[in-house]
């Protein structure tokens, strides 16, 4: 195995202007040394981790990193700049620039290495040696931690060595003075000199020792108050450089305020997990993390401030400030109040509509598998047995194995027990997104009342909001200590769910269903311009962000009428899925189309999108949409507005939830479905084009020939 870095990997006088031409400068430096293989693809990988959170810290350090199949070993190169890059980071541009690459298996042991230079970039004696740095030697030494190497690159000596072997000479040489005085003529008093060994009345003068006392003094040090005592658990998405700078943030603030701070790292090398005595004589805890915290259930009934892993870095200082104040005044509830998977990496200042539309989306993207499942299974038994296969007896009862209907029948009946899971599974996680596991219970039991009073997918997505604040409201209550642990298992299920069922049976319920049954008649009437319009409406949210809430929430919209079938609902479903496929193949068309306008991994990403589009997977849009925002956005919001009106005025329907193109044979009036996204298509991939045909070129970069195809357009800002 290579060394992590070699002075080949270092670029002292770094000249790029921006944080991308700044990883490709560092990124060739790894391909040249044969340890990436395909330099687009890895900085596409770069990108895409960029694009999740800045990598700019405090400090003046931009750590770009990600974990790739491009990368044959875990490697590290170094850049230092004169002017500055900007990463993101709060205090301003970047001077030392560490780009860190990790193979998509990357072992535990690199990982480890990892951590431990993170650690060292909070360390100013060792961000102060790399920004004095003459030569890339002493560089990748000093990352390397071989400061013997380090002092050699320099001088081309050894000071390290020659330093170590001085030292203990010297300590010889005081030594001899102390027993010879003038020795060096008297070199035959050396004998006579023994004796002072014998006369060394100090040794004898050990009564100090026994005098002790000052063991028995020692209980002071104990006696004195144990000091504030705190838990912190750190991750990140890549769990490579903030997970572990984080941790060494926290610990050295800990100790400025003389508080013990022990941190469990969760990162790519899995974690180890701390002491369970360490934990439950714990006064406070902090989660600083952007990933779900494992075994969460461990902190428990603690005080607890919950924050993204960059919090953990830049302000430690309040972070301890603030749990050592919520454990003054008791607050112990916050544990069971954390956010769900989908709220990781949210800051407390996090306003209402924010956290709302998570805990949203957290409903959502559990249901989604259900209706994946259910729908499909539903949508072949139509293809196998007709539209009268709803109509079959119970297959527990009558089942023939030579006969297709039987079959049809099968899948029809588990299809739709799949399906009628999504109400609750819709509810239950959006409680989870509120309230952590505690949420379960009244929101699965909201949801199944919203499906006994026929409020359906809005009755659902109500009981889960009801669910999750009935839960964080009684979490607020103080609890004596010795009722903590029945809490999460008994007295909140019993509760929650007899609150949230008194609400949904005889307050609210029959409100939503009677909103629910409109809503289903208004879209079951639906013809001419209205059908249109939300068809245009339909497009424009699939499109605007790519898989995010706003195409969520579109999806979900139509995947809720599939649960009372009817002409309108059947429409919207089709549109909806059509106008998701559009961004994808449009940007599939360009690069084919008009390759030159766009980089080599937008181009290779253009051939997967192929695929993707065509399976209605509308994220495959999304590494376009990243390098080129302004431009990219508008024309696929353009394109699904087209599809999604011509899919509603063509009167095409789908009873199939997802498939994409395979799902052809289930749509109703399939060939004026695909001229619809074919229409919608065409329309994004020219807006595409020419907007990325009018920027001007980079002073730096000039604009490609039309006959050089080969060449690189770089993305717009």
């Amino acid at each position: 195995m290579s060394e992590l870095i070699t002075a080949e990997l270092v670029d002292l006088d770094l000249s790029a202007e921006t944080k991308e031409a700044a990883a490709r400068s560092l990124a060739e430096r790894m391909a040249a040394s044969g340890r990436v293989t395909d330099l687009e693809g890895f900085l596409a990988d770069v990108a895409a981790r960029e694009a999740q959170m800045p990598t700019g810290l405090d400090g003046g350090i931009g750590i770009p990193h990600c974990r790739s199949e491009h990368v044959t070993e875990p490697t590290l190169a170094f850049g230092r700049s004169a002017s500055g890059i900007d990463f993101g980071a709060p205090d301003g541009p970047a001077d030392l620039i560490f780009l860190i690459a990790a193979p998509a298996g990357g072992d535990a042991d690199h990982l480890s290495i990892l951590s431990t230079l993170a650690r060292h970039l909070m360390d100013e004696t060792f961000t102060g040696a790399l920004r004095s740095a003459t030569a890339a030697e002493r560089a990748a030494a000093l990352i390397r931690g071989d400061e013997a190497g380090a002092g050699a690159a320099e001088s081309g000596a050894e000071p390290e060595p020659s330093a170590q072997a001085v030292e203990p000479s010297a300590q010889a040489a005081k030594a001899a003075a102390q027993a010879a005085g003038a020795a060096e003529p008297d070199e035959g008093a050396q004998p006579t000199a023994a004796p002072e060994p014998t006369a060394a009345p100090e040794p004898t003068a050990a009564p100090e020792p026994t005098a002790a006392p000052e063991p028995t003094a020692a209980p002071e040090p104990t006696a004195a108050p144990t000091p504030f005592r705190i838990i912190a658990i750190t991750s990140c998405p890549t769990g490579i450089a903030h997970t572990y700078m984080a941790a060494e943030s926290l610990e050295k603030a800990g100790q400025a305020a003389g508080v013990e701070v022990f941190v469990e790292t969760q990162g790519s090398a899995g974690f180890q997990r701390l002491d369970p005595q360490l934990v439950a004589d714990a006064d406070g805890v902090i989660f600083a993390h952007d990933v779900e915290i494992r075994e969460k259930e461990r902190f428990a009934g603690k005080p607890t401030v919950d924050v993204g892993v960059k919090a953990g870095i830049n302000r430690p200082a309040e972070l301890i400030a603030e749990v050592r104040q919520k454990a003054a005044h008791g607050e112990t509830t916050a544990p069971a109040r954390a956010a769900a998977p989908m709220d990781k990496g949210a800051d407390t200042g996090d306003n209402f509509a924010t956290r709302l539309r998570k805990w949203l989306m957290t409903g959502v993207s559990y249901m989604v598998p259900f209706v994946a499942a259910g729908g499909l299974l539903i949508a072949l038994a139509f293809a196998i047995g007709g539209y009268t296969i709803n109509k079959a007896p119970s297959v527990a009862e009558h089942f023939l194995w030579t006969e297709s209907a039987s079959w049809a029948a099968l899948l029809f009946q588990i299809g739709s027990v799949a399906f009628g899971f999504l109400v609750p599974v819709l509810a239950g996680f959006i409680a989870y997104g509120m309230a952590d596991r505690p949420g379960l219970v009244p929101g699965f039991v909201g949801g199944a009342i919203a499906l006994t009073i026929n409020a359906g997918f809005l009755g659902g997505l109500i009981a889960g909001l009801i669910a999750g604040a009935v839960v964080m409201a009684i979490q607020r209550v103080r609890i004596p200590p010795v009722l903590r642990g029945i809490m999460p298992v008994v007295v909140i299920p019993l509760i929650s769910s007899a609150i949230v069922g008194f609400l949904m049976f005889l307050v609210i319920g029959k409100p939503i269903a009677a909103l629910q049954k409109g809503l289903t008649d208004w879209l079951s009437g639906l013809t001419g311009a209205n059908a249109i319009i939300l068809g245009v409406l339909l497009g424009l949210m699939m499109c605007f962000d790519l898989g995010g809430p706003l195409n969520k929430v579109a999806y979900a919209f139509a995947v809720g009428g599939l649960a009372n079938p009817n002409e309108g609902s059947l429409k919207v479903m089709a549109a909806v899925m059509a106008a998701g496929m559009v961004p994808p193949l449009a940007m599939a068309l360009a690069t084919t189309v008009r390759g030159r306008l766009f980089t080599k991994a937008e181009r290779e990403n253009g051939k997967a999108a192929w695929v993707l589009g065509a399976s209605f997977i509308t994220e495959g849009a999304i590494p376009f949409a990243a390098a080129d925002p302004l431009r990219v956005i508008p024309s696929a919001m353009a394109g699904g507005a087209v599809t999604g009106a011509l899919s509603m005025a063509f009167g095409c329907t789908l009873r199939a939830p997802h498939g994409g193109i395979f799902v052809v044979p289930l749509i109703g009036q399939p060939f004026l479905y695909l001229l619809a996204i074919a229409a919608g298509t065409g329309v994004s991939t020219a807006l595409v084009i020419l907007l990325k045909g009018l920027r001007k070129p980079s002073p730096t970069h000039p604009a490609p020939t039309p006959t050089d195809t080969t060449n690189e357009v770089p993305a717009a800002a």
